[in-house]
């Protein structure tokens, strides 16, 4: 993060940070740059360091600025999703032989990369309760790179204490991933907490209005930024001018979004533990989670992310799925539109059969930004 923006709030940082107005034109909000190369001024002569869009386009420039001064990182790297973001990183960082601690919760995607893809390139992995302090000591070994969290995890919504997983990392002497794409920086701060990476799948929260698709990584160490950046470039997946703009747009009204997205699913949260036909509630922001105090403790709220388990098993859970109608039956997360999916056959088939397999009777909503009370009829009605 430039000294420039290290001393303001978020919401400021959000609007100004990487925004920097046209020096051609003076336009306030930066161009969409769609070129592809840039002339120069004789051989290497050239202009602001832009000779290829792979390598670096002023579009993804103000947005991966952006990025790094809302997570206080220094150095932010914005890709064409937030699986190209954590393919880079973990190419970056691994070698055939190494081992990665995963949680035993965790986005489907993330699990299938490590699964299928990584493992056959020689890199093993365990599972681990990243909840559990003790469970990812345990599961660290003398081959042990990385320790990846996510928090609130995809889609039990379970807490890790990214501060005491910090502490199991240094004393291993291996890099904490912390993936924030439920929280966003306006909820969390991991790198604050003593993580080395955050993963972003901007596609979500950040972006807001689910018209884009990207991913972001953030980091506070200067050398391993820029060598994120090199395998930025050397594999290409890089976010697109057009697509680096539109998230920029997004994260302008993420504070606001994010207040409100918490407030509508607390009161949607509370609803559901008193329906007779849910059976269990897993919202952080519930006084009864097991990991509500340490999510009151770094998080600045509880975010829009709720998962519940019906009465009736998964034709039930199903069902209420199908039923939903302001609530958009859908994959991903993070719109200012209500989603409603049914994890175990849409975003999480892929961990069926694995230590990461989710209940058959659990729905995931992702609460929007409409009227709640709206939100609430639409939810007893598809409850039944």
């Amino acid at each position: 993060m430039s000294d420039q923006h290290s001393h303001q709030s978020f919401e400021t940082r959000a609007i100004h940070a990487g925004n920097t107005a046209d020096p051609l034109t003076g336009a306030v909000v930066p161009p969409i740059y769609q070129v592809s190369t840039y002339k120069q001024d004789g051989v290497g002569g050239l202009r602001g360091g832009y000779e290829y869009s792979r390598s670096a386009n002023p579009t993804r420039t103000a947005l991966e600025e952006n990025l790094a001064a809302l997570e206080g990182g220094r150095r932010g790297l914005a890709f064409a999703s937030g699986l190209a973001a954590e393919d880079c990183l973990l190419r970056t960082l691994l070698s055939p032989g190494d081992h990665v601690v995963i949680p035993n919760d965790a986005y489907g995607g993330t699990f299938r990369l490590f699964a299928k893809v990584v493992q056959r390139w020689g890199v093993d992995f365990s599972v681990a309760n990243t909840s559990d302090i003790e469970s990812v000591r345990g599961a660290v070994n003398d081959r042990t790179k990385l320790i990846w969290v996510e928090t609130p995890s995809n889609p039990l919504l379970g807490i890790t204490d990214i501060e005491a997983v910090a502490g199991v990392a240094r004393q291993a002497g291996v890099k904490l991933v912390v993936d924030n794409t439920f929280a966003s920086p306006y909820l969390q701060q991991p790198l604050a907490l003593g993580a080395d990476v955050v993963v972003h799948s901007l596609t979500k929260y950040m972006g807001g209005h689910s018209d884009v698709v990207g991913g972001a990584l953030v980091t506070a160490d200067e050398a391993l930024g820029e060598e994120l950046a090199y395998h930025q470039n050397a594999m290409g997946a890089v976010a697109g001018p057009f697509d680096s703009w539109i998230v920029l747009r997004g994260i302008k009204t993420l504070a606001v979004r994010m207040d409100r997205h918490s407030e509508n699913a607390t009161k949607i949260a509370e609803m559901l533990t008193q329906h007779p036909k849910v059976t269990q509630v897993l919202y952080p922001g519930l006084p009864e989670h097991p990991g509500h105090e340490i999510a009151a403790k770094q998080m600045r709220s509880f975010g829009g992310m709720i998962s519940f388990r019906v009465q009736g098993g998964e034709e039930a859970a199903v069902e209420v799925c199908n039923r939903a109608q302001l609530f958009t039956l859908g994959e991903s997360l993070g719109g200012v539109e209500s989603l409603i999916e049914h994890p175990g056959r849409m975003t999480h088939a892929s961990v069926a059969g694995s230590a990461l397999e989710v209940p058959a009777d659990l729905v995931r909503i992702s609460v929007g930004i409409e009227n709640v009370d709206d939100l609430l009829a639409d939810l007893r009605q598809a409850l039944g």
